[in-house]
């Protein structure tokens, strides 16, 4: 598991979670002054990965949301305060999301128990009883004789 809580299969494989980029060469990919990137990661907008050394390392998906950071400020008129709500709400839908999926599983597993179980038990009928059906009520009326021997 990543410091992000992704779960990675190598880890020797790149994905856009992986924190490769300096701090230079993140500003150069988004755009942005490095200490506009320095000033996102104070307030939390853009937090990259950190190495040993406490060195910035920022991955694909950070520059994407450097952009978005930027579009939201430039284009949309958001203030920094906004944009870190905004990417709150959408990680909390993100995770919804996710947490939906996974109780989908579950019930639909469950449904699937429930109908084993339920045609494992009509499966154990004894087949020599009948079912009872409601006769309904009326006047006729049945007498029963024990067989007399002889």
């Amino acid at each position: 598991m990543d410091s992000r809580g992704g779960h990675r299969r190598n880890p020797y494989e790149l994905t856009e979670e992986s924190p490769v980029y300096v701090i230079s060469v993140a500003a150069q990919l988004s755009g942005l002054h490095p200490q506009t990137l320095r000033q996102y990661d104070r307030l939390g907008l853009v937090s990259p990965d950190r190495t040993a050394g406490r060195g910035r390392r920022y991955s694909a998906r950070d520059i994407e949301l450097l952009r978005t950071v930027q579009q939201l400020s430039q284009d949309e008129g958001i203030n920094l305060a906004g944009i870190k709500r905004i990417i709150e709400l959408e990680n909390q839908v993100v995770a919804l999301q996710q947490r939906v999926a996974e109780l989908q599983g579950a019930v639909e597993g469950a449904a699937s128990a429930m109908q084993q179980r339920e045609a494992a038990v009509h499966a154990s009928y004894r087949r020599d009883l009948v079912p009872y059906q409601d006769v309904h009520h009326t006047s006729a009326l049945v007498v029963w004789r024990p067989k007399r021997d002889g």
